[in-house]
């Protein structure tokens, strides 16, 4: 074999041309193991093993495959062998590829002037070279130039053709099967610049503990949600995000039989969900995108804070922001201070520094969301709504961290409502509706509006630190603490809140993937307000899951959720919470 390529090469500048070429235009992708400096690749006494052949069915493959010959990386036919910035006369195949270029013309460079000739070349890279100019010497022949092909150059080729002729089979079947494969997609594909990422929520879940076990039942929910990701520049991201789900937390009870809220124990997937029939709705509709070097969040409809602000609290915080994959709880999530308004509205993050110095792993973030900014209208006791008059939220954090090990963020956020509660999310504006905490930490008014059902505009001036540190792979620990002070716009209806909690959680702990997660703190809570009820106890929460990865598109999480002194009252029974969580990703 090694006589016969080296005879071809001494008497034929086609094939030496064929030997030299490497195309932009390959259709098998080189094979490490078979790539050698072009001298030995003409040694081989053995034909190389054949890669398998792999299907291009990826969106970004077929484009690329589609727009090939369009792109900076093709070739294109040179005329003469000057054009070559990178050969010179000089050269040792110079000559042969002056011939190649005047006989055959089936010697093509890059666009920027460069053959390229010093480099690795494979089996396939040469089979690639030889059928280019098989295709130049069958042209020259149908259009009465044969003349030009010596019968030596001929059987020269026919023994290459011979030798090569399963990297030539192995060539054109893959390009046939690709174009097939790619004709089919582009017909039929959903779109070239949206992804569908998509949860479903199985969740069975029963509480426990005098009069709360008593009046409540053991439940099976589900919410669902699909996010159409679309990127128009391949750094942005349009969310459309759809969501239906049948979830409803759990009533708790006093010692004397009357419900005292559901907020305390809320668990992820029970929350933006809409009238919890399974009706579809919008829950998100945001778009992000890099401005400088800021990133820009614009949201039309489901904004949260946690959306565009860091919560350090991996492993608990659901990064998805689907809920369905971190902790069973609201609380045990992210910091409650993430949870004053939402809505519409806009928030960037911008770096601080270069690198280096104090300043280096730092950035600012700023948002502002509005829960009724599309309602041009007036809302309760005439109070004016829309994008400024309605209720808001203003956040500013600045962040900072140490190497990826530890991360700090201090959080300020000043907010307005007149729609009767402090962690509302900015709930499309409904009344008294809250995600965490304890009524007498969310309710804006006083004890006259609680006996009447009447909240008074209020505004919220919050303040909260967080920190997550990594020890090790297999060890992450987080925790929060947010302070709140409100004054209302009437008599009696000021007041202070608090809440905070720590978190340990030990990922790929029995299995890559998996996760063991337990957290510890006292949900939103406030003490000495009036007609509230209730005595000066702090509701601790407690809560510990198993997330158990089964596939890489299904989890499912046993967990359970002690909370103590529902209602700030140590005399109201303990609620236990025991909830088996199934997710399905796709």
């Amino acid at each position: 074999m090694s006589n016969l390529l080296w005879k071809s090469l001494v008497v034929s500048p086609a094939v030496l041309g064929a030997t030299l070429l490497v195309s932009a235009t390959v259709m098998a992708a080189p094979n490490p193991t078979t790539e050698v400096s072009s001298a030995k690749q003409l040694g081989v006494t053995e034909v190389a093993q054949q890669p398998e052949i792999l299907a291009q069915t990826t969106i970004d493959q077929v484009n690329r495959y589609s727009n090939e010959g369009n792109q900076g990386n093709s070739q294109s036919q040179v005329t003469s062998v000057s054009q070559f910035s990178d050969v010179q006369p000089t050269d040792w195949a110079f000559q042969a590829l002056q011939s190649l270029v005047e006989r055959y013309g089936c010697i093509a460079g890059y666009p920027n002037s460069t053959y390229r000739g010093n480099r690795a070349l494979t089996r396939y890279e040469f089979a690639a070279g030889l059928n280019a100019c098989l295709d130049r010497v069958n042209e020259l022949i149908a259009t009465a130039t044969a003349d030009l092909v010596t019968k030596q150059d001929l059987a020269t080729l026919q023994r290459l053709q011979e030798e090569f002729s399963a990297e030539l089979a192995t060539l054109r079947g893959r390009v046939d099967s690709l174009e097939a494969r790619t004709a089919e997609l582009e017909a039929n594909q959903f779109s070239t610049t949206t992804k569908l990422v998509g949860e479903a929520v199985f969740a069975v879940s029963d509480i426990f503990g005098g009069n709360t076990g008593d009046n409540n039942n053991t439940v099976f929910q589900d919410r669902v949600r699909l996010d159409l990701q679309t990127s128009f520049t391949g750094r942005d991201v349009l969310h459309t995000r759809l969501a239906a789900g049948n979830s409803t937390a759990f009533t708790q009870f006093n010692d004397a039989n009357n419900p005292i809220g559901t907020a305390e124990g809320t668990q992820t997937y029970q929350v933006g969900i809409g009238n919890g029939n399974n009706s579809v709705r919008v829950d998100r509709l945001s778009y992000e995108a890099p401005i400088g070097p800021a990133q820009v969040y614009l949201v039309a409809s489901g904004g949260r804070h946690s959306q565009y602000a860091a919560v350090n609290n991996p492993y608990f915080f659901d990064n998805t922001d689907d809920g369905g994959n971190g902790a069973l709880s609201t609380f045990a999530s992210e910091s409650p201070i993430y949870r004053i308004g939402g809505g519409a509205g806009i928030a960037l993050n911008l770096p601080l520094g270069k690198g280096g110095g104090i300043l280096g792993n730092s950035s600012i973030t700023a948002g502002y969301l509005a829960s009724q900014a599309n309602n041009p209208g007036f809302g309760i006791n005439g109070q004016g709504l829309g994008l400024t008059n309605g209720d808001y939220a203003a956040l500013g954090q600045l962040n900072f961290s140490v190497g990826d090990r530890l991360a700090l963020a201090a959080t300020y956020v000043h907010g307005y409502s007149a729609s009767g509660a402090l962690f509302d999310s900015g709930t499309d504006g409904a009344t008294g509706a809250f995600d965490v905490g304890t009524g007498q930490a969310n309710f804006l008014g006083n004890a006259a509006g609680l006996a009447a059902g009447v909240a008074t505009p209020s505004s919220s001036n919050s303040y909260g630190v967080s920190a997550a540190f990594r020890p090790s792979d297999k060890l992450s620990i987080s925790g929060f603490i947010s302070y709140h002070d409100v004054t209302g716009v009437g008599a009696g209806d000021d007041y202070e809140a608090w809440s905070y909690g720590v978190g340990l959680a030990l990922p790929d702990f029995g299995k890559k993937g998996n996760v063991l997660g337990l957290f510890a703190g006292a949900e939103p809570y406030s003490f000495n307000r009036p007609g509230f009820g209730g005595d000066n106890d702090i509701p601790y929460h407690f809560e510990g899951f198993y997330k158990y990865r089964v596939s890489d598109n299904i989890s499912v999480t046993p967990g359970v959720i002690w909370l103590t002194s529902p209602g700030q009252n140590r005399g109201n029974d303990d609620a236990i919470i025991g909830t088996l969580r199934t997710t399905f990703t796709f």
